[in-house]
């Protein structure tokens, strides 16, 4: 697993949500699905007190899930949202066994154009990132997450 050169390591896993709130969207793989994890991120976050992370929360989402569907043969993907009272936990799912997104130094560095730059804007906005492997033996999922902090929430 490479580490983040910003301020949000990839870690393997999120961070254990200790209490919270679950919300969970789960969205046929279709070019609309980017906006509609969007749109379920813009309503509700404000429900839950967090308006200061809307924008970051749609740029991230939107990146994330434009990777599944870009990158994928996945028939779903599901979008998991853990609301806490200081920071925002989402990550997208994927049933694809075989597509795992190269880290995005890797990307950066061979040049490519369009693909390494959602990781990059995601480590840019994040307080942390990361993906995981859901299921020890094939067939596998992974998911890709992002944790967003209030200002001065951060440790």
């Amino acid at each position: 697993m490479s580490h983040g050169h910003g301020h949000a390591p990839a870690h393997s896993a999120p961070p254990d949500p200790q209490g919270g709130e679950i919300y969970r969207l789960v969205l046929p793989n279709t070019s609309g699905a980017a906006k509609l994890s969007r749109d379920f991120l813009s309503s509700l976050l404000p429900l839950s007190r967090h308006c200061g992370l809307v924008d970051d929360a749609r740029l991230c989402v939107t990146e994330v899930v434009t990777n599944a569907h870009r990158h994928t043969r996945t028939p779903l993907i599901r979008v998991r949202v853990t609301v806490q009272r200081k920071q925002v936990t989402v990550s997208v799912a994927d049933d694809d066994h075989w597509a795992l997104p190269e880290p995005p130094a890797f990307r950066e560095v061979r040049g490519e154009q369009e693909g390494g730059r959602g990781l990059l804007l995601v480590e840019r906005l994040a307080f942390a990132w990361g993906m995981t492997v859901l299921g020890g033996c094939f067939p596998y999922r992974k998911a890709v997450w992002f944790t967003l902090a209030r200002p001065g929430a951060a440790p």
